[in-house]
């Protein structure tokens, strides 16, 4: 990987009460170590080499202050939703693609673009559920749509390169 890919890895930072707060890129938390704005508690097998000194590669950083942040609301957009729904329909497990975006209570009986309402569909799905409320048909959500979580919002950013983020992501046990 070069330098500069390296330096794109993903890194969780966390509050001072160990608190997941966001991910940066790992160029800003060698910046943060460096100035000693934050403790690095994982770092990647890979390290970043100057002319005279080594560096590792954070993977998770802790704030060496406590920091007050009022979360924002995760934006419902498509992106999101099918995100949260696992990138499968709702209806059957199907992840093949392309997905729809359906609404459970259909617009025309009243239903809203909301997190409880919107879920991700494979066409056949949609089509079949067309305009009816499930009650009426032979229908089931596979879970009920719930709006995300900020640590569900993290989570979704964890893959095998970041497997230590997990205990810090409440994703062990």
């Amino acid at each position: 990987m070069s330098s500069s890919g390296i330096l794109n890895r993903k890194v969780l930072v966390l509050n001072q009460s160990y608190e997941p707060l966001m991910v940066i890129n790992a160029k800003r938390a060698i910046i943060l170590v460096i100035k000693d704005k934050v403790e690095m508690l994982e770092k990647y097998a890979e390290s970043i080499r100057s002319v005279k000194t080594k560096f590792d590669l954070p993977s998770v950083v802790k704030l060496n202050f406590y920091v007050h942040l009022k979360y924002k609301d995760i934006v419902l957009n498509r992106n999101n939703l099918l995100k949260r729904d696992n990138q499968e329909c709702q209806y059957c497990g199907e992840t093949k693609k392309p997905l729809t975006i359906d609404h459970v209570i259909p617009r025309n009986k009243g239903g809203q673009d909301t997190w409880e309402n919107l879920v991700a569909a494979c066409a056949k799905c949609n089509t079949k559920k067309g305009d009816f409320l499930l009650k009426n048909i032979n229908m089931k959500l596979l879970k009920k749509p719930r709006k995300p979580s900020k640590i569900f919002h993290l989570q979704s950013y964890v893959n095998k390169n970041q497997d230590n983020w997990k205990r810090y992501l409440f994703m062990e046990g």
